[in-house]
Parts: C-alpha cells; structure tokens; sequence
C-alpha cells in the first residue's frame, strides 16, 4: 500500500508506527482506524473476542494524548451509567453533576450489542452530537471524542441488534481476523518478560494537536468529477435489486470524509476515484444491511457499472 510522509505530519508516521507495533500485521486495519480517527468518525469493530480490539482502542488513546474509558456492556447498564448522573450534595444543597465515561477522548464500548436499545441510544446522541443531555442540561464533551464500539458476530443469545439508525453514526465497520503466523511468534516473543501483559505506548501529539489534524483532514480538495462519482455510486446502492436500504446523504457526506482521511494519510491534499473504492467496502458494510460476502458482491458490481471520473 502507498504510504508516503505527510509533510509536517512526522507525528501520524510515527502513530501509525506504533499501532502497528501494537496490533502485529494489521497494516491496512491500521490504516482504516487512523482515517476514520483522522475524519471524527466512530468504529465499529466486528470480531471474536481475543483479537486484540481493546490493546487497540488504549493505543490509540495513548497515541493521541488523550484519556481513556471503556464501558463494558451489559443487559443490566443503564444509560445513565454511560452519559452520567446528578448526585444530591447535602453540603451545597444543590444537584451536582458527575460526568459518565463518554466524558473521555477515545471510548471503548464493548460488545455493545449485549446491552439494552435504551442504554445504545444512549450514545446516540453523544456520536451524533458530540454532547449529552442530562436533567435537561447540555453538557459539551471533548471536541476529538473517537467511539470505539465492539460486537461478536457469532453468539447472538442473549443480544439486542443495532438499529439502523445507530448503526449510521458509524464511519465504518472492520474486522481485525487473526493474525499471520509470524506475527503471533512475535507477539509470543514480545510477551516474555512482560508482567502486565500489555504493549507500552507513547503519547505523540500533545493536547489540542489531533483537532488541528481533523481540521486539515476536513479541507483536503474534492473535485467537483470525484464528488458526482461518490453521488452516481451512492444512488447505485439505492437502485441495487438486493439493498433494501440504499446509501443516505449523511452516508455520502461521511464516505467522503473517510476519502478525505484516506488521501490525507497518503500524502495527498486532494481526494482521488481510488481513495473512495479504497475506503468502499468498510464505508458500506455498517449501511447497506447485508452480509459480508452479499456486501463484497454488490459493492463489486456496483463499482463495475458506475464510470469512473478521469
């Protein structure tokens, strides 16, 4: 894959060193969550359990100089236990507020489809809006806040599907798979000696640092041909024979800012027809509704038909 240095962006280079380190073989998982990061979109990440999706999602955090929490889902959390709660203080007499863990810069919301619809919509603001609303006050969170959301896509006893609606407030879905053989000899070799069990991690931007990122990432050019070819394809799912559910303008708007992240990443300040088929597939498959393999069909026949811009 084509990775350049971005020039003035020596940090990314290394963070995206260190993932990599962090997650072992991954190169292209990589890639997909620093363009998602790099977009102020949210992840979804749908994989068995053991793969390494938590080690992630505290590497990041520490790259990025930000504070970490995760919510470990259960049919019992409220969402209360997500946004946070007022708390009566005898002292003051007065209510005060507590703030829950979605007040953090990455969240980690595992195995999200094991709790109720309630406490998921309960996020759905916090994604959607970056901001709670608690006892009928507004409360802002932190301007580079990044969800990490997990789910196990082979027991479903006992789950509650997310809903289309929530499911859209994701940039995009990946599955991380197990690792080559080499990598988990590594991973076995890096293992020895560490009590804690856990890859260290260095923080490489400093506070403020990955706004001024995203900011750039949002400027990068599309033109006006790349721009209808993301429109021709979005209406293409829309007239597709097997979607029931057809890409939505807010589906668009975050396809290309994924692109954006994408051509960002390679060194380029603009978007080209191979950043957007880049990103497609993982883009695609949190929307149209399908299986895996019905997605890839699709998606491969829909890039097939749609022309693409010179």
């Amino acid at each position: 894959m084509e990775t350049r240095t971005i020039p003035g962006n020596e940090k990314i280079v290394r963070l995206r060193t260190i993932l990599n380190s962090t997650l072992r073989g991954k190169s292209i998982v990589i890639e997909y969550v620093l363009s998602c990061l790099l977009s102020r979109g949210h992840l979804l990440l749908e994989d068995l359990p053991g793969l390494g999706k938590t080690t992630l999602a505290k590497a990041v955090a520490t790259g990025v100089g930000g504070r970490f929490a995760r919510i470990q889902c259960t049919p019992d959390l409220l969402p209360g236990d997500v946004t946070g709660f007022s708390v009566f203080n005898q002292k003051t007499r007065e209510f005060e507020f507590q703030p829950g863990p979605v007040f953090s810069d990455v969240l980690l919301a595992d195995e999200i489809n094991r709790t109720t619809p309630r406490t998921q919509s309960a996020l759905l603001e916090a994604m959607a809006e970056r901001q709670t609303t608690v006892d009928n006050v507004r409360h802002v969170l932190p301007p580079a806040f990044f969800v990490i959301a997990t789910q196990n896509p082979v027991e479903h006893h006992g789950t509650y599907p997310l809903p289309e609606a929530q499911l859209d407030r994701f940039a995009m879905k990946l599955s991380v798979g197990y690792p080559e053989r080499n990598d988990e000899l590594d991973l076995l070799g890096a293992a020895i000696g560490d009590v804690n069990g856990e890859v260290s991690t260095e923080a490489v931007l400093a506070p403020g640092e990955l706004v001024e990122l995203q900011a750039r990432v949002a400027r990068v050019a599309v033109q006006p041909n790349v721009r209808a070819y993301l429109v021709d394809l979005g209406r293409a799912t829309r007239a597709h024979n097997r979607v029931a559910l057809g890409l939505s303008p807010r589906g668009l708007l975050t396809w290309q800012r994924i692109a954006q992240g994408w051509a960002f990443l390679k060194g380029r300040p603009f978007v080209t027809p191979d950043d957007v088929q880049d990103v497609a597939r993982p883009v695609l498959s949190v929307r149209l509704g399908l299986t895996p393999d019905a997605a890839n069909n699709v998606l491969d026949q829909i890039l097939a038909t749609v022309p693409v811009p010179a």
